[in-house]
């Protein structure tokens, strides 16, 4: 897939802010509305693109007409379109559905737990460069990655890793990709083992077990207790693995879309006890 032409909105002059929740799940939600009509709680996904529907909010709670052609979608004060609309049996709990990280194409996003707020601007502020750390955004298939660093045993690996606050555990590592990259997985305590079904009802057995250290930004984690795949799964067309909300939400964030840079700080639930620890 071709890059996207970049978009950058700093010549315009904005800054939305509007409330961020978040449920025991690790899903991150805000309030929209469809078309003017429909009032939607809608997951913040950054591992997606356009919107995407459950199956019954579509039969159930859509009363717009979902056109062909442009759909709006209100988000705080600012509407956006251009999107396209996909349909869904699962998203996040207690969610209608999702949104992905391009309807702020050329923007900057601020998530800030500590406050429970999602602000859209259109210049990144001046403060964030002296304040957070930065980690480079690289695209693919139109999604996003950033590079994570881990370590088990003195053995340390550094990769690009999906950044996806859709996903409501810490992180899930491709096991058959790791071992390739020397990588010893073998050496990670188990702390459960459950039974993951694939896109074609497929059954993969998922660890999860304890990770000695991740880092992220100029921020080392310890003891995570992280999904450890047992069989590749491929990732918009590709082998990766996968960093999810329950690590990233221990972070206020700007998400510069601009200069593609995810900026960094700890925030109080740095320290969060983890959904799975053993």
């Amino acid at each position: 897939m071709e890059s996207l032409p970049p978009k950058d909105f700093s010549k315009m002059s904005f800054k939305d802010t509007l409330q961020l929740h978040m449920n025991a799940q690790n899903t991150i939600f805000v309030k929209t509305i469809l078309n003017k009509v429909d009032t939607l709680l809608l997951n913040f996904d950054t591992g997606t693109s356009d919107l995407v529907l459950t199956q019954e909010t579509l039969k159930n709670k859509i009363k717009s007409s979902l056109k062909s052609g442009t759909n709006i979608l209100q988000i705080g004060k600012k509407e956006y379109q251009g999107f396209n609309i996909y349909p869904a049996q699962l998203t996040g709990h207690g969610t209608d559905g999702r949104f992905g990280w391009d309807l702020f194409d050329g923007m900057i996003v601020e998530l800030n737990h500590d406050k429970g707020l999602m602000v859209v601007h259109s210049q990144l502020p001046s403060h964030v460069k002296s304040e957070y750390a930065p980690a480079p955004i690289k695209y693919f298939n139109n999604v996003f990655l950033v590079q994570v660093g881990i370590s088990q045993d003195k053995v340390k690996n550094k990769d690009w890793y999906l950044f996806d606050t859709g996903y409501q555990r810490t992180a899930m590592l491709d096991g058959p990709l790791l071992k390739e990259q020397g990588f010893p997985t073998d050496k990670m305590t188990v702390i459960k083992k459950v039974i993951m079904k694939g896109a074609q009802g497929n059954e993969i057995p998922v660890m999860t077990s304890n990770l000695q250290t991740l880092s992220l930004g100029k921020t080392k984690l310890k003891d995570i207790p992280a999904q450890l795949l047992s069989q590749s799964r491929l990732v918009t067309g590709s082998r990766m693995n996968i960093l999810g909300n329950e690590i990233i939400k221990r972070f206020n964030l700007f998400l510069d879309f601009q200069n593609n840079i995810v900026y960094l700080k700890p925030n109080q639930l740095i320290d969060a006890a983890y959904i799975e620890s053993k």
